[in-house]
């Protein structure tokens, strides 16, 4: 810098002298001087095409991306056949969303430079925005032939197979990657991701151990490491993390996805700041122009309703009936289906029950907001939230007027383009209304749908072949693993202790979480074998094989949820603690709907002493079953037709407000 500082006071006109300094001066990252030389340079040469190039470049790096578009066009204009600037044009318009525009200008540079393995990378990289999975995975396979070192290649090739769920030939191209470059952070995290979504937890856990050893500022990854400690009820320096997360989280850090901090907390605070961050790091408001049009007040109002789970799934199991309940004289239904179309029966079903339906799978995000926006959907409802196979780009790009976040995702999603959130007044008490970003939609009952049409098969199973022993008083729980934390444990083996002739029924998501619970138990002085569990199996034989177990416990902060709902249907009391959160309320809400309040307790103490009441004066217990078993089919909690009702009062509450131009607000709706 110093040498051409020399030269251009020796020659001030000199055009290279400027054009190297500019050169010098970006890689010092000085690029708003580096921006003035290069403009001096083209003051002194107008037909400077690499000049007109770097300008760009020092510009997309100053996030001025519209003008360092207008910089590579006029690179091309002197220079056509630029295959760089066409490839950085690319980039500038991936990173405008203009992605049909990037891909254009990839393709003329590969057209130009057929070898260029940077576009063809970048290339890859757009067509999977774009949900061209096939074109996409050709693209990165290009790569890796013209340069078969190409990590990064090798990394985004990966990430094209997890998508489509082909996730043993994800795992090998990111295993590739690594072996390629060892110290590979992101592709370790992802790999951990493959891993989980295989099962393999213990290898998951390896993995993003490793990537958190890289890089501990990984974004987003001592959460999900975490949380892959819970799947295996590993809970080694469990509360040290924790304090670790809620502090990054305190200073605006990205150290955890939303969904593990329901896991984690009962602090809604905490829970709110989770998806603040992560919905402003990941999904940022992207909407397309606004061209909403306001139909007559007369028309039906349309309802989307989005989602990767309409097959055998929860998410359909609970809202199948409600679906083919909403009244086709006031509503319209369309279906938009971003998951495996598996064709089982759930599927059928599901589908039958829209208007329209569509498998949305292979669009991008942005086409299918457009997708809404062109079939005039009024009210957009996300039944994923920030769960797995999660869309939320859609609603970053307005897919329609009023937008709604419901059942998938039992908290806050803090993303401005969330107008509701539809809840109950157990809940979401209004002391707790701060910690939503959405305005409440309060339904009279339970926020949580149901379907009354839910078979429990009519096998009998015995305890034995169960393995559970014939006189012992069976408490149970069929929550994830994951839900179960230190202090759930504690209570739990101090129940068993209490209460001597009786195990504890619990779901087996693997063997290393089953010896690590068998383990805690021997720790607080509990045989281990009085732990029992149960295989997956489905679910009409699990809804059957409740009648076996005597009581169940639920989780704190995260309740049993469709879980409860399960227990009840199958005519097995669910005793909940309610904490301060969405998540750990949930129990207590559907509790309160069939009319058992006496199983909602608010202290650990309370929850104990109630568990213990119950297993040891049997006519207790008999007479909650016996009420359950009497209100099971009278309750809101299982009409579906009437819970139909209330929802659409919502939607009629919502729409009028939209109609009328009046912004959203917290909506009451009566029994």
């Amino acid at each position: 810098l110093a040498n051409y500082d020399k030269a251009i006071a020796l020659k001030p006109a000199g055009t290279n002298a400027f054009y190297n300094r500019a050169n010098a001066l970006k890689d010092l990252q000085r690029l708003d001087e580096a921006l003035a030389s290069y403009d001096k340079a083209i003051a002194l040469e107008p037909h400077f095409a690499d000049a007109f190039y770097n300008r760009g470049v020092v510009l997309k790096d100053l996030g001025r991306l519209e003008e360092a578009l207008a910089s590579y066009d006029q690179a091309l204009v002197l220079k056509p056949d630029y295959a760089a600037a066409l490839n950085n044009r690319g980039n500038a318009l991936q990173d405008l969303q203009r992605l049909d525009e990037a891909l254009a200008s990839y393709d003329q540079a590969i057209t130009i430079a057929p070898d260029d393995a940077d576009a063809l990378y970048n290339r890859g990289a757009v067509l999977l925005e774009l949900r061209r999975v096939d074109d996409a995975l050709a693209s990165y396979d290009r790569v890796v032939a013209i340069q078969p070192g190409y990590a990064a290649a090798f990394y985004n090739r990966g990430n094209v197979l997890q998508e489509i769920k082909r996730l043993e030939d994800a795992l090998a191209s990111y295993d590739k990657a690594i072996a390629i470059k060892p110290d590979y952070a992101d592709a370790l995290n992802n790999r951990g991701l493959v891993l989980q979504d295989l099962k393999r937890f213990d290898e998951a856990l390896a993995s993003y151990e490793k990537a958190l050893a890289v890089k501990p500022d990984l974004e987003f990854l001592p959460g999900t490491k975490l949380h892959a400690q819970l799947q295996l009820c590993d809970w080694r320096e469990l509360s040290g993390q924790l304090n670790t997360i809620e502090a990054g989280l305190a200073q605006g850090h990205k150290v955890t996805p939303p969904f593990q901090m329901l896991v984690l907390t009962d602090e809604p605070a905490l829970q709110l700041k989770a998806s603040q961050i992560f919905a402003d790091a990941r999904h940022p408001v992207t909407s397309i122009p606004a061209d909403f049009k306001k139909r007559a007040s007369v028309d039906k109002i349309r309802v989307g309703y989005y989602s990767a789970d309409f097959h055998n799934h929860a998410t359909s199991y609970l809202m199948a009936e409600l679906f083919e309940a909403h009244d086709s004289q006031r509503f319209e239904l369309y279906g938009f289906s971003f998951g495996p179309d598996k064709q089982d029966e759930m599927r059928k079903r599901v589908a039958g029950g829209f208007d329209q339906f569509f498998d949305v799978t292979g669009k991008s995000d942005r086409d299918i907001a457009r997708t809404s926006r062109n079939f005039g959907i009024d009210i957009a409802v996300d039944l994923k939230g920030f769960t797995q196979d999660s869309r939320t780009g859609i609603f970053a790009a307005q897919c329609a007027p009023v937008q709604v976040n419901y059942l998938g995702y039992p908290g806050t999603m803090a993303a401005p383009y969330f107008d509701y959130i539809v809840a109950d007044e157990i809940l979401i008490p209004p002391e707790s209304q701060q910690y939503y970003s959405e305005k409440i939609v309060y339904l009279p009952h339970s926020y949580q749908v149901n379907d009354s049409r839910r078979k429990i098969s009519d096998k009998v199973f015995s305890r034995q072949e169960l393995g559970l022993p014939e006189a012992a008083f069976v408490f149970c729980c069929f929550n994830n693993n994951y839900k179960i934390l230190p202090a759930t444990m504690d209570g739990w083996m101090r129940l068993l202790k209490a209460v001597k002739a009786s195990v504890l029924w619990l779901l087996e998501d693997n063997p290393t979480a089953a010896k690590n619970l068998r383990r805690e138990a021997e720790i607080r002085g509990v045989d281990p074998a009085r732990l029992v569990f149960a295989r997956r199996m489905k679910l009409e034989d699990h809804l059957a094989r409740h009648k076996l177990a005597d009581l169940f416990l639920d989780t704190l902060p995260y309740n049993a949820h469709t879980t409860t709902s399960d227990a009840l249907w199958g005519g097995l009391p669910v005793l909940t603690r309610m904490g301060q959160s969405f998540a750990s309320r949930v129990a207590a809400s559907l509790l309160h709907s069939i009319d058992l309040p006496e199983l909602i307790t608010q202290t650990q103490e309370d929850y104990e002493t109630r568990a213990i009441e119950l297993a040891s004066h049997p006519e207790l217990l008999r007479d909650i079953k016996e009420k359950l078993q009497s209100k099971r089919l009278t309750s809101p909690l299982f009409d579906g037709q009437l819970f139909a009702r209330h929802l659409e009062a919502a939607y009629l509450a919502m729409h009028e407000r939209y109609l009328s131009g009046q912004a959203p607000s917290h909506i009451h709706v009566q029994a």
